[in-house]
């Protein structure tokens, strides 16, 4: 992650990593660096749990390995045309982002069972629905588990970037604000507003 000062996060980074609860996931292989994707969920035992298809290039290289969990946040595109002096700029993104590194370890066939379990149970509210497993047709579930490799992140290291135009005048700012608000990215402006403590 890019160490510019300015822009280091005040947020809980862990915090940041549950609510938006879906990261790339890279790890190095024999076959070379690999990415996979997935949902994640925080662990009251400060682990970081997500499940992969058996058929992904990275599953069977994870156990046992050293992974780094990317997680982005909203982003916006700033352009020049927005500052006091435009002349004087270049285009630039403002985002938030999260990394976190450490060792992983495959779970075991309970675990996981647990895991989906607490997948649904935290995902299914934040859409109004109810799903469980125990939903699922016996024989569709057992085919289903046996598709996936849950795995557990034990965090080594946390870094995290918010870049929301701290580095520009007050002025420079607000005009900033005010175009994001203008052309509707009011995550972007809320952004801006909130590492400026208006």
């Amino acid at each position: 992650m890019h160490p510019a000062t300015a822009f280091r996060s005040t947020a809980d980074p862990l915090a940041f990593a549950a609510a938006h609860a879906f990261a790339h996931i890279f790890a190095i292989t024999p076959d070379g660096p690999r990415v996979a994707h997935a949902p994640l969920l925080l662990t009251g035992a400060g682990q970081i749990c997500f499940h992969l298809s058996n058929a992904n290039t990275l599953t069977p290289h994870l156990d046992g390995a050293t992974a780094l969990l990317s997680i982005g946040g909203p982003g916006s595109y700033i352009s020049p045309n927005w500052y006091r002096d435009p002349a004087m700029h270049v285009p630039t993104w403002n985002y938030q982002a999260v990394e976190i590194e450490g060792s992983v370890r495959a779970l075991d066939a309970d675990a996981l069972a647990d895991l989906i379990d607490l997948s649904a149970e935290t995902f299914e509210p934040r859409v109004g629905q109810d799903w469980t497993m125990a939903k699922l047709a016996p024989d569709r579930a057992h085919a289903m588990m046996r598709a996936i490799t849950g795995f557990a992140l034990t965090p080594t290291a946390v870094r995290s970037t918010e870049k929301a135009s701290q580095n520009r005048s007050e002025d420079d700012a607000r005009r900033l604000f005010a175009a994001l608000e203008a052309i509707g990215d009011t995550a972007g402006a809320n952004m801006v507003r909130r590492t400026r403590g208006w």
